[in-house]
């Protein structure tokens, strides 16, 4: 039976609504997804595995509760903020057919995840907002099939990453945010054949000289069967709906019955084959490996970053741009991200000028690194060391759990060309020695699997300490990421004379909006740290923390539960600094130059349009400016470059809405003029 007549079956079978199924993007065009209702229960005493509650015919349908999976038990009315066992169960039809492997995936599961099928336990996972997988092929039967999950969100523990200081210190007792439960991403299966693609890394190298670009694949197989194979990979790669002509030099692996390799192959696209990915033009293409009975895609840009001169170079061009840190938390959602909400999160990102930055301390859901490709966005990922303490750097079970849900990021999102660098951690002592050995070590290890990303941590320490470069683990990375949330000049200064040759990204700053001088205390802070920002050519980025209000235990939350960080509030709704925000991050400025008065209401509107050449800056390339009857396309213009346009200008009105639209459709600039002086 294939894939699509399974799932015909199980939506039958388990009555999913076209809904559900259309709530959440999953990776997997044929995913066969366990969406919908399941049974759900608390553990509170954590008797359910001696209890034995993965067992078929021991629970009572009027003693159940029904959840919609993806669930946050955390956020549900029901359960509202509770800490410990949860358990899950849903039966589904199932026929097994000889020759294929069922994968049963999870996108993310927080945080401790037991599985059972058929009342035989199938694998445990640690870590909550990677995705992780089990084959269940030998555990299925003919007929209904009953999966029971059991998911502790019982973290913040000493050894849990992330994890709660171990340092005994009532003051640092503390978690940063909420440890939202549950099922809280895609649940579904995959069927495979026996010889399968477990993953496929794509690197597009650019010649920015000669413009062409080398393709290198690694392809890992899977060999479920029982004898060994010898499989060869064929590649397909399109640009748009066009297929890309090339040829490919291919490697040769001899896979053992019930292992796992790696095949790799490389090509090389010319130069007229060879379109850039970038902020403002975000080519994508989409390479598809066959290996025997079974193929995998994935969409890939071709762009180069790197760093020199202490600027970050996207493509050869110097960039300096501006970005927000995103929390998972919205109003009776917890951490679950709807595609609804990535969308509009996104969007207002997006428009604020967020166009660089470490969303956040963990990985968010896949969907809004597909958007950040699609309409260009720069970003670092993060796994969950957030201020591990010395003696936590060193502790070799934490030093495994990080690697575990560092590797899962990475293999996740290693295709993706927003994803410009990856970071080992945020603020940790990484003045100490265990504090440099960690970012040392982590760094290394995350080389191996993925050398083509720069490289960084979140610091706090170099705000006025060391005096050496070589007393703090920055001296490892790429490029400097900074929390700075005062005396931003002298801070800056600090670190630029530590690391003169390192470009630098404050990767938090900004100030609440409960401020003793309120919202209009954001707005002043904005102000004037953009103008610090702008005195400083190595400063590449400038991310405020946060984007979003978001729900918090650590101290210092309100009394509401909400830490109010925000340029939007909890429901996403504009703060003032918003859009005081989204002028100071536009990479241009428009200024009315002139207004000529014409007969029966038709004048002429003359701006002058500047791409900045401080910060943010980067090339303006095919932006358009809109007022509620014009559109007009604005000239390419570099960094410091000006042009004059003329609009026309149609009725008697006193002030024009002008919009200023990237070429990905995203508002850059928004402003209200005043057409003629008042008197």
């Amino acid at each position: 039976m294939n894939g699509i007549k399974r799932l015909i079956l199980l939506v039958l079978a388990c009555g999913f609504t076209g809904d559900v199924l259309a709530q959440y993007h999953i990776r997997h065009p044929n995913a066969i997804t366990l969406h919908g209702e399941w049974t759900f229960a608390l553990d509170l005493a954590d008797q359910g595995i001696s209890g034995q509650w993965y067992l078929d015919g021991i629970t009572r349908t009027n003693r159940q509760d029904i959840v919609t999976v993806p669930h946050c038990f955390s956020s549900d009315p029901r359960y509202l903020f509770y800490t410990g066992t949860a358990w899950y169960r849903k039966s589904f039809a199932w026929k097994p057919t000889s020759g294929e492997r069922v994968i049963l995936h999870f996108d993310a599961a927080y945080y401790l995840t037991r599985v059972w099928l058929n009342g035989q336990e199938v694998g445990t996972h640690e870590g909550g907002y990677t995705p992780f997988h089990f084959d269940i092929t030998d555990y299925l039967k003919d007929g209904d099939n009953l999966l029971a999950v059991s998911v502790s969100n019982d973290t913040w523990k000493l050894n849990t990453v992330p994890a709660v200081k171990d340092n005994y210190d009532i003051n640092g007792s503390y978690p940063a945010w909420i440890n939202y439960g549950g099922l809280i991403r895609p649940v579904y299966l995959t069927v495979e054949p026996e010889v399968y693609i477990e993953n496929l890394k794509v690197e597009a190298t650019p010649d920015l000289d000669k413009g062409d670009a080398v393709l290198k694949t690694k392809v890992r197989i899977r060999n479920a069967s029982k004898q060994a194979v010898s499989p060869k990979a064929d590649f397909t790669v399109r640009l748009g709906e066009q297929t890309v002509p090339l040829r490919w030099q291919t490697g040769a692996v001899r896979i053992p019955a019930g292992e796992t390799l790696t095949l790799e192959s490389s090509s090389k696209l010319s130069a007229a084959q060879t379109e850039l990915w970038d902020v403002n033009s975000p080519t994508l293409y989409n390479l598809a490996a066959a290996v025997g009975n079974d193929t995998l895609a994935t969409n890939f840009g071709i762009r180069k970053v790197e760093v020199r001169d202490a600027q970050l170079l996207l493509n050869g061009r110097p960039v300096r741009l501006g970005g927000g840190n995103r929390v998972l938390d919205y109003p009776g959602l917890g951490s679950l991200e709807p595609d609804w909400l990535i969308e509009r999160d996104f969007r207002l990102m997006k428009e604020a000028g967020m166009e660089f930055q470490r969303l956040t301390h963990y990985t968010p859901a896949e969907y809004f690194y597909d958007l950040a490709d699609r309409y260009g966005m720069l970003i670092i990922t993060e796994a969950g060391n957030w201020q591990l303490t010395p003696k936590q750097l060193d502790n070799d079970t934490i030093r495994t759990k990080f690697k575990q849900q560092f590797r899962e990021m990475v293999e996740r999102d290693w295709n993706h060309p927003s994803v410009i660098a990856y970071s080992v951690g945020n603020e940790y002592l990484s003045d100490e020695p265990e504090g440099q050995r960690w970012t040392k070590d982590m760094i290394a290890y995350a080389k191996e699997l993925d050398a083509t990303r720069l490289y960084t941590f979140a610091t706090m320490r170099l705000n006025s300490l060391p005096e050496k470069p070589e007393d703090e683990a920055s001296q490892y990375v790429d490029f400097i990421s900074a929390n700075i949330y005062g005396n931003h000049a002298k801070a800056l200064d600090h670190i630029h004379r530590l690391y003169p040759d390192k470009p630098v990204l404050i990767s938090e700053w900004g100030v609440r909006a409960d401020n003793a001088k309120g919202e209009a205390g954001q707005v002043q802070h904005i102000n004037e740290v953009m103008g610090e920002l702008r005195k400083r050519p190595y400063v590449a980025g400038g991310a405020w923390w946060t984007y979003n209000d978001y729900q918090s235990r650590y101290y210092g939350s309100n009394a509401n539960g909400y830490r109010p960080w925000g340029l939007v509030g909890p429901d996403r709704s504009a703060r003032p600094a918003y859009q005081v925000y989204q002028q100071q991050m536009a990479p241009l400025t428009v200024e009315k130059t002139g207004f000529q008065s014409g007969g029966k209401g038709v004048h002429e509107l003359r701006l002058k349009i500047s791409a900045r050449a401080d910060f943010p800056a980067y090339r303006v390339q095919g932006y358009v400016l809109e007022t509620p009857h014009t559109r007009v396309s604005l000239p390419d213009l570099e960094p410091g470059e000006s042009a004059e346009i003329t609009l026309p200008v149609t009725g008697f009105q006193e002030d024009i809405l002008l919009k200023v639209v990237k070429p990905t459709g995203y508002v850059a600039l928004q402003q209200t003029m005043t057409l003629k002086e008042k008197n």
